[in-house]
Parts: structure tokens; sequence; C-alpha cells
């Protein structure tokens, strides 16, 4: 709706900057404003609110819709300014990104161009060992995803309820039914399979519901009642402000807190109904925020390539690159506004029929999802033999992985691998971390005459203690479950030697950092780690306990890429001892270790450090294929230290 039209609303104009705001201000990581990705969750309401006032003042006019020209105001609204930031995302990316990755974030274009890049991200967020979500300069595309979904959906969901029985009333009984089966389901999810109530366009319907539900408020319940205005958004905003100034990204969300946005917001909404014009809708006509809400779609579209690419280029932001970023942000937006969004939008020529702008929208989608596929392919095309050698690192299985030998997050019972024919048996027990030991540990096995039986599981640390998971969201009791029961079964198998190996609770601070989620007491781990090796040790096994690999700031087989891509040295990515070692962690681990009779602690760190830094290049090696985990490649080369220092403990 126009500025001009008798139906604007300068408050829903405001709403639009206050959503736009939060997100760009969660972004851009402003830490006073941790929750601020739920401004994603307004623009849900506010969608759901414009679009049913719109559809359903239609059907009671005509008894029908005009779909065509629905879905050509659409087109021109969305498509254009979409499709140019994804286009001039990927012209700045084959600057910046190596071409790994602008062969991986083209794809990512090529789902945005088609909005469906929500369904590509929840395989994305399944897959453990997937590259790193946060540098995909496309992501945010997944909420305009949803909205275009919501468009296809919802008019034939009104449409269907007015052809049942016509009125209101049976209108909102369908948004009421829909709303309400998919908050419950997406409540429900948010518990269990968290990605799919994320990204997943019906489980988020309930928010579109629910905006559609206010637009179909009683006109003599809100009408000229400005005390009720007030109030009513006083306490929207107050409910928004809770969300913005609470919330984290490790909270369970959507679920049950996606409640407080959207009822808040729901609640504005209502209040500007009710003709409140002083107050909080009041405030959200102020011109500042009419600015904000006018280049709102816009902002959304340019701030997170320029945060992801600007990131890339910078080792820390200093609070003068972020606000450059947010003048940058701020310059695109308002030249992409009255360049491309809005001149395109009010053309008369495409205005005047709905095939004048459906047959150019659909070639310029298949445009863009064409121009995104030719790119993931040129990237890749003629790759020089360090750039190849990098990928083939990063992406070649450990020997475990390979065999589908490290379970999952969701199974309790342990699922045991075996390699090679040896009469003895070496145990490999723990998490991720153990697995990328097993290619050297199977090797040296095999060379000595022992089999090597795994027990590994994603996440899951041998040391007996509960801890919070980020993919989950929550404690991991299927790890305390499926612990319990593989330690049980290790004992049983009397291996010659139990191989142990984990993430140390320093690693998962700094992956933590900066976020709001729980953290374990040391004294806990510690308990743990001595409980697990006392239980083995009890029952007469040997134990190598090999210390964890160093830590990164960032994934190492990317940053690699990109330095040899700009022609700098991969040395670049290396860290500092103190920073990537965890010596401190290390000494207490390794007193626990020399405490309990059977255990041994083993230190390869001398391959990975000296005494002030850490390298992820050795000897024209990749070292890791993301932050923490060995890339096999350069796992497989120190097999000659793992049968040296770890298969001998057997002969002790």
């Amino acid at each position: 709706m126009s500025a001009s039209s008798p139906d604007f609303r300068p408050d829903i104009e405001g709403l639009r900057a206050l959503a736009v705001a939060g997100v760009v201000a969660f972004h851009f990581g402003l830490t006073a404003l941790p929750g601020g990705f739920a401004g994603v969750d307004i623009f849900f309401v506010i969608s759901g609110y414009l679009i049913t006032r719109h559809l359903a003042t239609e059907i009671s006019e005509t008894g029908r819709l005009d779909l065509l020209r629905f879905y050509a105001r659409r087109a021109r609204r969305l498509l254009p300014a979409a499709l140019f930031v994804i286009a001039a995302t990927l012209v700045a990316g084959a600057m910046i990104l190596s071409p790994e990755e602008q062969a991986l974030y083209s794809k990512g274009a090529m789902w945005a161009s088609a909005y469906i890049i929500n369904l590509w991200l929840i395989r994305w967020s399944f897959d453990y060992f997937a590259n790193d979500a946060a540098n995909n300069p496309f992501i945010h595309y997944w909420s305009l995803s949803v909205e275009e979904q919501f468009y296809l959906a919802w008019p034939a969901l009104l449409m269907l309820a007015a052809w049942l029985r016509p009125g209101k009333r049976t209108i909102v009984l369908a948004m009421g039914i829909a709303g309400l089966v998919s908050f419950a389901v997406c409540a429900w999810l948010t518990t269990v399979s968290q990605p799919w109530a994320f990204y997943f366009s019906p489980l988020r319907a309930w928010e579109f519901a629910a905006g559609g539900l206010a637009s179909m408020a009683p006109a003599w319940l809100l009408q000229n009642r400005p005390r009720l205005g007030w109030a009513l958004g006083l306490t929207g905003l107050a409910m928004i402000a809770f969300a913005y100034l609470t919330f984290s990204e490790d909270a369970p969300f959507p679920g049950f807190l996606a409640l407080l946005p959207v009822a808040g917001t729901v609640l504005l909404l209502l209040a500007g109904a009710a003709g409140a014009r002083v107050g909080v809708n009041a405030a959200l006509a102020l011109p500042p925020l009419q600015w904000i809400g006018k280049l709102s779609y816009s902002l959304y579209l340019w701030h997170w390539p320029v945060i992801v690419y600007a990131g890339m280029l910078v080792d820390e932001f200093t609070l003068a690159q972020r606000l450059a970023c947010l003048g940058l942000t701020l310059a695109l937006s308002a030249l992409s506004y009255h360049l491309i969004e809005n001149p395109i939008r009010r053309n008369g020529w495409l205005m005047a029929n709905a095939a004048r702008a459906l047959v150019p929208a659909l070639l310029l989608t298949g445009t863009g999802v064409a121009v995104a596929y030719g790119n993931a392919r040129f990237a890749l095309h003629d790759l020089d033999p360090e750039q190849r050698s990098i990928a083939a690192s990063a992406a070649k299985p450990s020997t475990a992985r390979a065999k589908a030998c490290v379970q999952s997050y969701e199974p309790v019972t342990p699922k045991p691998c075996v390699f090679g024919t040896g009469r003895r048996t070496i145990a490999l027990f723990g998490d991720s971390h153990a697995d990328h030991w097993s290619t050297p540990l199977i090797q040296a096995a095999e060379k000595n005459g022992y089999r090597v039986e795994t027990w590994l599981k994603s996440a899951c640390r041998a040391s007996r203690f509960s801890y919070w998971v980020a993919r989950l969201k929550r404690d991991y009791s299927e790890c305390d479950q499926w612990r319990n029961q593989a330690i049980k079964e290790i004992i049983a198998a009397k291996p010659a030697l139990v191989v142990i190996s984990e993430i140390t609770l320093t690693s998962s601070r700094k992956m933590a950092a900066g976020k709001s989620q729980p953290d374990t007491p040391d004294a806990e781990w510690r308990a743990g780690l001595r409980s697990t090796l006392t239980a083995l040790s009890k029952a007469g096994l040997k134990i190598a306990f090999i210390r964890d690999v160093p830590f990164n700031d960032e994934n190492v087989d990317t940053c690699v890429a990109r330095a040899l891509w700009r022609d700098k040295k991969p040395s670049l990515c290396d860290q500092t001892r103190d920073y990537a070692a965890n010596d401190a962690m290390a000494k207490v681990e390794r007193e626990i270790v020399d405490s309990v009779p059977n255990a041994s602690y083993v230190d390869l760190t001398d391959r990975f450090c000296n005494a002030t830094t850490c390298h992820v290049f050795i000897n024209g090696q990749l070292a890791f294929r993301d932050q923490h985990h060995l890339a096999t490649p350069f796992a497989e080369s120190l097999e000659p230290e793992v049968e040296k220092r770890v298969i001998s403990k057997v002969g002790r």
C-alpha cells in the first residue's frame, strides 16, 4: 500500500522498521539485542495481516480472487530487487570467495532465486559435517522463501473457505484451524527437530494466520477507542522489546517462545486499527521510522551479504568498521529502492496487465536459477592443483565415517563397526574427535595384526557427564544413554586397548563464545572423565587417551583456499599456541589420565604446534577440514606416529 493510499497505515511502516532494525542489529553483532532475529516473525505477522485483509476484501466484494493480478503485484514488489541483490552478491563473491565456496554458495543462490532455499537449509542443518552456514551470503533468503510459499497457499485456503460457506466467519474459522495445527506441530518439532520447525513454511503458517486473524477483528470492537489502542500498543511494544532483549539464538525457537513477538505484533496492529494516534503508534509514524520502513525490504536483502563478506576481509570488527558496514548497507538499500524496487513496482505498463508482470517474472526467475547454476559450474572449472587438493582433503571422510560408523544424535543403542581381521581388538571410543583418528589407527592396527572396533557418536564425549548441545538446543540425553551402554559393551568385548579422544571443554567454549548456551563446570568434566577411565581400568583394560587437536577460529579449508586464491600464504590462517592448543586443559587432563591405572596420555600436539604457533598447512597438506577436525589425508600421514605412540601401549 502506498503512502498516498487512504488505507495506508504509517504505524505498519514503522513496525516494518522495528522488525528490520532487530534483524540487522542481531546480524551486526549488537549484543544488547540478542533476540533481534525475532524481527523476521514480525514481518510474517505483518504479511499475514495485509495479505489477508486484501484478499478477504476482494472476496467479499467480488466473490472471487483475481490470482493472476495478485501474483503479478507480488512479483513486481519482491522479485526484481531480490534477483538484483543475488546477482550483485555472486559478482562480489567471485572476488572474495575461493572457487569451492563460490560453487557451494552459488547453489544457495540457485535455490534462493527459486524461493525454496528454506528446504535446502533444512537438509544442510542435519548434516553434522556441512560447511558453516553462517558464511552463506544467501541464507537470509529463507524467510523470503517462506513468504512466497505462503502467498501460494494462503489465497487457496481463503477461496476454499469462502466456497464452502460464504461469509467472514468461515474464513476466520479456516485461518484459526490452520493456525492452531501449524502452531501445535511447530511447538512439538522445535524440541524434536528444530530445523524443520524453523525453516519449513507450513510450520510458520501460524504466524501469518495470527496476522490474518487480526485483520478480521470486528470494526465495532476497535474503531474510535484510542485508550484501548494506547494500551494495546504499549503492551505489544513491551512484548517485542522483551523478545529482543532476552531471546538468544540458542533458545528453542520458534516454538512457544515465538508467541511473544507474534502476539506483540498483533497487539500493535490492533492498536493502529483502534485509531490510536498517540503513544506507541504515534511514535511508529515518526519520519525516521517511516524512511527505514520504506527501505526495510532492501535493507533486509543487502545487510547480510555486506556483513558476511566484510567478516571475511577483516579479522575482527571494530566499531568504526561496523558503522561503515551499516553505512554501506543503507546506501545500497537506498539505491536499489529508488532505482529498481520502486520504479518497477510502480511501472504503469507492468501494472496495466497481469501477464506483463508475470511473464518477465518467470523469465527473470529462470534466468536467476540458470545464472546461479552456471556460476557454480564455472567456479569449479579448471581449478588449479592447490585448490583441488584442498577441496579433496576437506571432503575426504575418515575411514569410520565413510562406512557410516559415526552414529547421529538420535540413536541410544551403540552400533559398533569392525575393521580388519586380526585376532586381538583395539576399541576406538568417543565423539567425532575420536573418529578423525580412525584412519591412521586402523592402518597402524592392521600393520600390527589387530582389528579395530569403533564406538563412535556425533558430539558424544566418552567422559561421563551430561551437557547441553547447540544442535538439539537441550541436554544431550541420548548421549548419556548411548555412552553407558557403549562402556558396558567395550568391557564385555575385552579389547587389548581402548583408544579415547574427545573435544575439550575449552574448544566447546570457544565455539559458544558470545552465545548464551549453558556451560559445563570443570568439576563435572573432571569427574566424568575420571569415571569413564576408572570403569574401563577396573575391568582390566588398557587405555590410551589421545589429546585433542588444536582449535582454530575459522574453518581452515576455506581460510587456506581463500588465502591461496588471493595469492597470499596459508600461514595467514595459523593460530597462536596460546589460543589454539588448550595447554592448561591438557595439563589437567594428563593429571587425571596418569592417576588412573592402565591409562596412558598420548600427546601429538608437537605435530601441529611449536612453542608459539599452531600451523594449519603442514608439509604442503591441509591439516584440518574445518575448525577442529583433522583432514583425513593429513591424519593418514600421522600413521607412523599413531603406531609409535598408541599401538605400542598394547605391549606395556
